[in-house]
């Protein structure tokens, strides 16, 4: 029996194919690769350990290829939520279109188990912090934020309507070595171009949780060994935050810059649909027994040497 990672060879896709083969699975990749990089896997690829089908969810051809499966881990997704609120018909394709139709393909095939992964932004800009998983209404200020929502009711009517099990996993900043986007890249890319000033959206106040994502993979697999309900949600994120300001500040120290001017946008949102303050709430996982070692400013520390060792 194998395990199915759709976007595979992505940031915390790729991470988690190395744990899974690290484990014993065999594992098939399913990924189109827009985003994803082969090469993150490419040593699991040479030992036979993994197969990679490089195919778009929304065509034909892949769903075959899941049967016999143990467990589909979904997290091919269009993660960007300032472009969604610019053009939101690739999220709504990307999310919760391909979202629906992994769901039909592990029905016919009788695939029970689905790990998906959502997000943080699911509960907008919530008035409770740190944020629990029973926190309402759930009102998403970003398309990303709303489709995940949408992704994650459907999963549950799939759970309650043919006997499936999920784990869905609300995640705060994920971030570490094969990260392709968010606020370390950008910073990165900006202060490579130009090391006397660094552009920073909004006015550097926001505030939120950021996690490495080894620690939040490990979370994953500790989640779904010790919870069994038909549909299991937990966030998933570090016990404190961090605003932005302070992460250009570490960023500028690794990078040996301290002649830096930061240059704010401006507001207190950084673009439409952001959420300026965000911190997740773990109880639930801990009370399985699992806490993060890490911290937010740990989590960014590591992430921004990865990024600057170019990893």
């Amino acid at each position: 029996m194998f395990d199915v990672v759709t976007g595979g060879a992505g940031f915390i896709g790729s991470h988690l194919v190395d744990s899974l083969v690290a484990r014993g699975r065999d594992v098939l990749v399913i990924d189109s690769l827009c985003a994803g990089k082969q090469v993150t896997i490419a040593g699991h690829l040479a030992s036979g350990r993994v197969r990679i089908l490089q195919m778009d969810l929304l065509t034909d051809g892949w769903q075959d290829s899941l049967k016999g499966a143990g467990c589909v881990y979904h997290l091919a997704a269009d993660p960007d939520v300032r472009q969604s609120a610019m053009t939101p018909e690739p999220t709504f394709r990307n999310n919760i279109a391909a979202t629906y139709r992994v769901l039909e393909a592990m029905r016919i095939h009788g695939i029970l188990n689905l790990v998906f992964t959502s997000t943080s932004t699911v509960y907008g800009n919530a008035t409770v912090i740190p944020t629990p998983e029973n926190y309402t209404p759930l009102e998403p200020v970003s398309v990303y934020g709303g489709s995940k929502l949408a992704c994650e009711a459907l999963i549950s009517a799939y759970c309650h309507s043919f006997g499936m099990k999920s784990w869905q996993f609300r995640f705060a900043n994920i971030i570490g070595a094969r990260s392709g986007h968010g606020v370390i890249t950008d910073f990165v890319r900006k202060l490579k171009e130009n090391q006397k000033e660094l552009e920073i959206l909004g006015d550097g106040k926001q505030t939120k949780s950021y996690l490495e994502v080894h620690e939040c993979v490990e979370a994953m697999h500790f989640a779904m060994a010790h919870s069994k309900n038909p549909v299991n949600i937990f966030n998933i994120g570090s016990e404190d935050w961090i605003d932005v300001r302070s992460i250009a500040d570490i960023l500028v120290e690794e990078m040996h810059l301290p002649g830096v001017k930061y240059r704010f946008t401006g507001g207190a949102l950084g673009w439409v649909g952001d959420v300026p303050k965000m911190q997740l709430a773990v109880d639930r996982i801990k009370g399985l027994g699992w806490k993060p070692r890490l911290g937010s400013r740990e989590s960014v520390r590591i992430a921004v040497r990865a990024a600057l060792e170019g990893q």
